[in-house]
């Protein structure tokens, strides 16, 4: 029996609820309706966005500096990759894309401070970078790059600028061992180039004041022979600074290299102290050769030293040359950005749905709510009436 009278009293508030939707139906179907033609209007009002994408293709022999710090750890590697926020390359080039100097390169050239109507250089960063999409698809390792913008042929534009910024920047950087060499010997090489030339003025005006003097050709080799030994201790020390830039002390290459420099200095002391007992240097016997013989001698052995010194750095300059283009990382464009047919925002079929959707249950609750208030003031008026009905009979009475 009491099962009965409780579905009894769940139908009759299933009526009820029922009966407030029917009396409030116009309510609710105007609040419908009308949020769903306000959000058409606005959609059809709001203008369209398109996104152009291109694919790239980064280097995969983890060539990166990141990539080689990390091999260099050994089994640190992973504690050291959580703890500097690099997990792959590609993230390395993702974080290149968003950077400072491409982000003002690509405002540069599509003049984007006015486009966007930034007040300062900075507001216009923000704003690329909120229309720049960079995602990276992990199984494949290929990077999209997206861009959205009102106009489709300068979303394409853009896409593909950013690509090429990128390569400007890969190319700047050295990433690779064999960058780091090339750059260290061309600095290295230009400052024995000054040498040399300076080296040479120096001997062509000795030789405009005094003549030339001849040299018996035996001295000459032996000059030579310094010159080449010192020339070659010089490289080695270069080198040896090269590779202690990206290798530990311990490195069997180092230790290797720092065995032959040892024995170049050792086989150089040996041949210098071969002159004469008094004066090991043999270029400059003072008892045998003349004063303007040994000023001759002290400027050909500068200029034989700087000469073999430059002819050494110019093959290791041309060596790294050749290592840095083996080993670039080379970004290779898989799709080009086009201009797209389809805009991507607004969604105004999807706008219009949700704002049907959200009307029409903030309808419902606002037509419970206005019933409920509808009833309570009854409820209120009806107590107001007995309170007044209660002053005219007997005080006393209960009710």
């Amino acid at each position: 029996m009491e099962e009965k009278q409780t579905q009894n009293a769940d139908e009759i508030n299933l009526l009820d609820y029922l009966i407030v939707l029917l009396k409030r139906k116009r309510l609710i179907v105007g609040i419908t309706l009308s949020t769903a033609i306000i959000t058409a209007i606005i959609s059809l009002i709001m203008p369209p966005i398109y996104k152009a994408e291109t694919k790239i293709l980064p280097p995969q022999q983890g060539s990166s500096s990141a990539a080689q710090l990390l091999s260099q750890l050994g089994g640190a590697a992973g504690l050291a990759q959580g703890a500097i926020g690099i997990k792959t390359p590609n993230e390395l080039y993702i974080g290149l894309l968003k950077s400072r100097p491409v982000l003002d390169r690509i405002i540069d050239r599509f003049n984007l401070i006015g486009l966007y109507k930034a007040k300062m250089r900075e507001d216009a960063r923000r704003s690329l970078a909120d229309v720049l999409k960079a995602q990276d698809d992990k199984k494949s390792g290929i990077i999209t790059i997206g861009v959205e913008d009102k106009d489709p042929k300068r979303a394409a534009d853009m896409a593909n600028a950013f690509v090429e910024e990128l390569k400007n920047m890969n190319k700047g950087l050295a990433v690779t061992e064999a960058s780091q060499r090339r750059l260290f010997f061309e600095e290295q090489l230009k400052d024995t180039k000054d040498a040399l030339i300076k080296a040479e003025e120096s001997m062509k005006g000795f030789q405009e004041r005094t003549g030339a003097i001849k040299i018996d050709e035996q001295a000459r080799a032996v000059i030579e022979g310094i010159a080449q030994l010192r020339a070659q201790i010089a490289a080695k020390e270069v080198g040896l600074k090269v590779m202690r830039t990206y290798a530990t002390p311990q490195n069997p290459d180092i230790q290797r290299a720092e065995e032959e420099l040892r024995g170049l200095r050792e086989q150089l002391t040996r041949l210098e102290a071969k002159g004469s007992s008094h004066n090991p240097d043999p270029l400059m016997p003072t008892g045998r050769i003349p004063g303007v013989g040994t000023e001759y001698v002290r400027k050909l052995r500068e200029f034989k030293y700087q000469e073999a010194l430059y002819e050494i750095l110019l093959r290791q300059y041309g060596a790294a040359k050749l290592d840095e283009a083996r080993d670039a990382p080379i970004i290779q464009v898989i799709e080009k950005a086009i201009p797209p047919e389809k805009r991507i925002k607004p969604k105004r079929r999807q706008m219009v749905m949700i704002a049907t959707f959200v009307g029409f249950f903030f309808s419902v609750f606002a037509a419970f709510f206005m019933e409920y208030i509808e009833r309570s003031s009854k409820d209120s008026n009806n107590k107001e009436r007995f309170d007044t009905l209660k002053k005219y009979i007997n005080p006393r009475l209960k009710f």
